[in-house]
C-alpha cells in the first residue's frame, strides 16, 4: 500500500502530532508498505532536510534523514510561537502524491496544510482519512482571545470531505460529534514500553535533582499558555517537594519567574527523556485540551502514578484511584492536595505506579499501527464498493 502522510508537523518538531507521525511512517515502512510524508520546512538556517544526500528540490527540500521519502514545504513561524511552522502553498504537495501513486491520503492533524493534502486528494480521486489530534479551536481561543468558531469551520469542512476521521480518545470524538462530523472512529496512541519503563529509573539523576531527598513532582511537555503549568507554581513552594519541569516553549520564562524554585531541565528525548520520566516521584500533567495526552502514557509506562485533569484524554487514560489522578481542571489547590496524597502514601504511589504500567502493555506502537492500517484497508474497500 502506497500511503501519503500530509502532516502539520514532524521531526525534528517535538510535539504529539510530530511524534505521532513518525511512528506511524515507521511502521508503516517496517510492515512493507511505501509512506511519502509531506511536512513543512524548518526555519532557515537549521539543519538542512537534504544533509544526507541530494539537494533541495525547486518547490520544497527533499528531506533523505528517513528510509522513506520526506518532502518539506517551505514555511513561515506562526506570530506568536515561532517554534510552530505554516507551510506556505506550493504545487509541490500534489505533484509528491502524484509522484508517490498513492493509494490513500492520510492527514495528521490538518488544517493548514492538510487542507490542502484534503483538496489535491478530492482532484486525484483518492481516498483520504482525516487524524483529529489538536484542539484547534480551544488555541484560537487561548492565543488570539477569538476564531474559536472560524477554526471549527474550517475543521469541519476538512474532516467532513474525508473518507473517515479518526478521533484519539472518546472525548474527542464526542467534540467532532457535536460540531458536525460524521464518519468518526477511535484511533488511540501507542507508547514505546521498551524505551518507557521503571527500570530506567536513575538514582544519581534523582540525588543531583533533589539533594534533601525531596519527592520529585515533574511536567514533562510544551511549555505554552494551554499548558496551565503555572497550576504547580504554589507546589512548587512546598517543603520536601521539588518540581521538575521538562520542555520548551514560549512560556518558560514567566514559568521560571513564578516558580523560582523549580528545576528547569530543557528538552530531553529519546533514552534521556525515559531516564527522567522513571526518576520522577509523581507525573503531574495541567493541561486541560489534551485530545489524547502522549505524556500521560509515557509516565505510566515508566511505572509512575500520574495526577491529570479529568478532561479531555486523560479520561481515556487513567482509571481514577487505580492508574492514578484525576482532578478538576484548572485548580491548583487541587493539584496541589492530590501531590500532597501521594506524597504521604507511598504505598499508594507505588500501587499507582505498578496499575498504570499494566495498562499500557497492550498499547505499544506495533499494534497501533496495525489498526491503522486496518482502516486503509477498510476505507480503501468502502471506495472500490462504491465504485464498483
Amino acid at each position: 500500500m502506497r500511503v501519503a502522510i500530509v502532516t502539520e508537523s514532524f521531526p525534528p518538531d517535538i510535539n504529539g502530532v510530530a511524534h505521532c507521525t513518525l511512528q506511524t511512517a515507521d511502521h508503516l515502512h517496517r510492515r512493507g508498505h511505501h509512506p511519502l510524508v509531506i511536512a513543512p520546512a524548518g526555519p532557515p538556517g537549521g539543519p538542512p532536510p537534504a544533509a544526507a544526500g541530494g539537494p533541495p528540490e525547486s518547490q520544497g527540500e527533499m528531506d533523505r534523514s528517513h528510509p522513506y521519502p520526506v518532502v518539506r514545504i517551505p514555511s513561515l513561524p506562526l506570530p506568536g510561537y515561532p517554534q510552530v511552522r505554516v507551510a506556505l502553498p506550493s504545487r509541490k504537495l500534489a505533484a509528491a502524491i502524484t509522484s508517490h501513486g498513492s493509494d490513500v491520503v492520510h492527514l495528521a492533524s490538518p488544517f493548514v496544510l492538510g487542507a490542502r493534502g484534503m483538496t489535491a486528494a478530492l482532484r486525484l480521486r483518492i481516498p483520504a482519512l482525516a487524524v483529529y489530534q489538536t484542539d484547534l479551536g480551544s488555541y484560537a481561543r487561548t492565543y488570539l482571545g477569538a476564531g474559536e468558531n472560524a477554526a471549527w469551520r474550517r475543521i469541519r469542512a476538512v474532516h467532513t470531505a474525508a473518507d473517515r476521521t479518526l478521533a484519539p480518545s472518546t472525548a474527542a470524538a464526542r467534540d467532532l460529534d457535536e460540531h458536525g462530523v460524521p464518519r468518526i472512529r477511535l484511533w488511540p496512541r501507542g507508547v514505546d514500553t521498551e524505551r518507557f519503563r521503571p527500570s530506567r529509573r536513575d538514582p544519581e539523576l534523582r540525588r543531583s535533582l533533589a539533594r534533601g531527598g525531596e519527592l520529585i513532582v515533574g511536567y514533562i511537555g510544551r511549555l505554552a499558555p494551554e499548558k496551565n503549568v503555572e497550576l504547580l507554581a504554589p507546589l512548587s513552594e512546598l517543603p520536601g517537594i521539588q518540581v521538575v519541569v521538562v520542555g520548551d516553549g514560549p512560556s518558560e520564562p514567566a514559568l521560571r519567574a513564578a516558580m523560582p524554585r523549580a528545576r528547569f531541565l530543557g528538552r530531553r528525548t529519546g533514552n534521556d527523556l525515559a531516564r527522567v520520566f522513571a526518576s520522577l516521584d509523581v507525573f503531574a500533567h495541567t493541561g486541560p485540551q489534551e485530545t489524547f495526552c502522549q505524556t500521560v502514557q509515557e509516565a505510566q509506562a515508566s511505572g509512575v502514578p500520574v495526577i491529570a485533569p479529568a478532561a479531555g484524554g486523560p479520561l481515556d487514560l487513567i482509571d481514577h484511584g487505580r492508574t492514578g489522578l484525576l482532578v478538576p481542571p484548572g485548580d491548583a489547590t487541587e493539584v496541589t492536595d492530590a501531590v500532597s496524597l501521594l506524597a504521604a502514601d507511598a504505598k499508594l504511589r507505588a500501587a499507582l505506579g505498578h496499575a498504570g504500567r499494566e495498562a499500557v502493555e497492550g498499547r505499544t506502537w506495533e499494534a497501533i499501527g496495525d489498526q491503522l492500517i486496518d482502516h486503509y484497508t477498510e476505507v480503501l474497500a468502502a471506495r472500490t464498493a462504491v465504485a464498483a
